[in-house]
């Protein structure tokens, strides 16, 4: 059984708690009152910038030239494309370039990140495409789960749905997986366990990253 299909139960079970976040519910819905999505687009921004470092860590340690040319691909995609869609996106929030910028990155957006970058940098190339894993299936899976029920009127929701939903980052997600069941096909039932640990942690701190946003996580200190 490939790695991906021996865990779907347990994906979809963070993705369902995911869905009924009452956040991503009022996201679908187009209910969701703005403020908290503000937050959760100056924290993303955040992320992407760590994200970035992720890639630059597992293009360092692919054990193939074609695994080191995508992770440096979607390296060079993330900060300049991806980081400048985000960055005209957050316009239309009225966020602009120097409100991102000045966002600190919240207690939840701390820990996932350094949690994901610690891992590229210490684990195996296995360890980094299982904590990416849940990056890109969660979201994947979120926004297809939110389309079927149909598009929201507010058009800044709609767009985000539709992003990633999409056929674009579906085949990204696609890749992720595709990826990681070959990785794990070739590791010991030691290694595939540390997988499932990390893929686990990294899809919790995907539900807490929506729930730090709807609580407008700050530091108490």
């Amino acid at each position: 059984m490939a790695f991906t299909d021996s865990i779907a139960d347990e994906a979809d079970a963070f993705w369902t708690a995911i869905c009924e976040h009452p956040m991503v519910e009022r996201l679908g819905e187009g209910t969701l009152d703005e403020e908290p999505f503000r937050y959760w687009v100056r924290q993303d921004y955040r992320y992407l910038i760590e994200y970035s470092r992720v890639f630059a860590l597992g293009a360092a340690k692919a054990p193939d030239l074609d695994r080191m040319t995508t992770f440096a691909e979607l390296l060079e995609s993330t900060l300049t494309e991806e980081m400048s869609l985000h960055r005209e996106y957050a316009a239309g929030f009225g966020i602009d370039e120097a409100d991102l910028e000045a966002t600190e990155p919240s207690p939840t957006t701390r820990a996932y990140t350094d949690f994901l970058v610690r891992t590229a940098a210490h684990g195996t190339f296995g360890d980094t495409v299982a904590a990416l894993l849940p990056c890109m299936w969660g979201f994947n899976e979120t926004g297809k789960r939110l389309a079927a029920d149909g598009l929201p009127d507010h058009e800044g929701y709609a767009e985000w749905i539709e992003t990633y939903a999409g056929e674009e980052f579906t085949e990204l997600t696609d890749w992720c997986k595709a990826l990681m069941d070959d990785v794990a096909a070739d590791a010991g039932e030691a290694d595939r366990e540390r997988y499932r640990e990390l893929f686990a942690t990294s899809a919790r701190y995907e539900y807490r990253f929506w729930d730090a946003a709807w609580r407008r996580e700050e530091w108490e200190l």
